[in-house]
């Protein structure tokens, strides 16, 4: 899972970067790629069952952030800064909310909602450019041959194009399974889901959840495959240098409740529509990330494609009532370990063991 995290000039976009990921390594001037780095996704429920199984090895789920130089028309009109952009599956827009008068903001003031809809419209130009040349190749080839494929996807296009021409992203617009198939491998940039990460200043690190709610109700979050979430980076860059214990300390007297590390994540699993069922024994504990109401086949597929065609049976079972027995041996006695088919639909936290021929 990949995601492109992109934002203005001053607006802490790389500084939220390095504490997701760890990478201090910096960008290379004058280059358009995007710096890569992989976050471990935090996972309590994880950390409990390592506990009970002492395995050798413990594997999170995992997410790929791409650092992107900061957008601008230029920067959306080289070819590198662009391929980098569309394999991503979703975008973090980083919002300055914050006031420093020793960081200057670009525009000369701290607006996010402008910011917001000026790079909104940059993703949509982006767009513009791809379809009206598709649709130019469309013409020609409806002229030469009569095809219904052609028509349609002629049709796909220009409900995309009325819809950007009225400053509206993709990502608005409701299309069919065949819809969203035919229209994938253009990778719109305005089609992808956004995550706006709203960075505050430190006076309003303790009031994060009421700043994403006055957002959330003004035009921010209008918007179809849309979240918001707040970070104050200021307090997360002190909070990545220091331990567990300070950590949690520092925390409190912020009146910070989770770290900006677990709130992005959650946000972005959520707004993808993700999430993660465990695996538990004595050589590995381990988090997979699969689509909400994925049934037990698909879940078996993210261990091994394997798994998947051969499926049998799941053995399952929700990872707090595991801890709490210490183990698999006292839920057989029990007769709590469930026996699931093909048809199960696999839950956030549940533990699986797989029965494959």
């Amino acid at each position: 899972m990949k995601t492109a995290i992109l934002g203005l000039p001053m607006t802490g976009k790389t500084s939220l970067f390095t504490i997701l990921t760890g990478v201090h390594e910096p960008a290379r001037m004058g280059q358009m790629d995007a710096r890569v780095g992989v976050a471990k996704v935090p996972d309590p429920r994880l950390d409990a069952l390592a506990k009970i199984f002492e395995p050798p090895k413990v594997t999170y789920a995992t997410i790929e952030y791409l650092d992107f130089p900061s957008i601008s028309k230029e920067a959306l009109a080289n070819a590198s800064y662009l391929a980098g952009l569309r394999v991503a599956d979703s975008i973090a827009h980083v919002l300055r909310v914050f006031t420093d008068e020793t960081v200057p903001h670009e525009k000369g003031s701290v607006d996010p909602l402008r910011d917001a809809a000026d790079v909104e419209v940059e993703l949509i130009l982006s767009d513009l450019v791809v379809i009206e040349k598709r649709m130019e190749r469309l013409e020609k080839d409806r002229k030469k041959q009569k095809s219904p494929e052609l028509d349609h996807e002629f049709d796909i296009l220009t409900r995309c194009k009325q819809a950007l021409e009225a400053d509206q992203p993709i990502r608005n617009l409701e299309f069919t399974a065949d819809e969203e198939k035919r229209i994938r491998g253009f990778q719109f940039l305005s089609q992808k889901p956004m995550l706006y990460v709203l960075n505050v200043g430190d006076t309003d690190a303790s009031r994060l959840h009421g700043v994403e709610e006055e957002f959330r109700k003004g035009p921010l979050g209008q918007g179809r495959n849309t979240a918001i979430t707040g970070i104050c980076g200021k307090v997360e860059a002190e909070l990545a240098e220091l331990g567990p214990e300070e950590a949690a300390e520092f925390m409190k007297d912020y009146g910070i409740v989770e770290s900006g590390l677990h709130r992005i994540i959650t946000a972005t699993y959520s707004l993808l529509g993700l999430m993660s069922f465990l695996t538990a024994g004595d050589t590995e504990c381990r988090a997979w990330t699969v689509p909400i109401n994925s049934k037990a086949p698909v879940a078996a597929g993210a261990i091994h494609s394997d798994f998947e065609k051969k499926f049998i049976r799941a053995e399952v079972v929700n990872w707090q009532l595991l801890v709490d027995h210490n183990g698999y041996g006292p839920l057989k006695e029990k007769g709590l370990l469930r026996l699931e088919g093909k048809e199960y639909i696999v839950k956030d936290g549940d533990v699986l063991v797989i029965r494959h021929s």
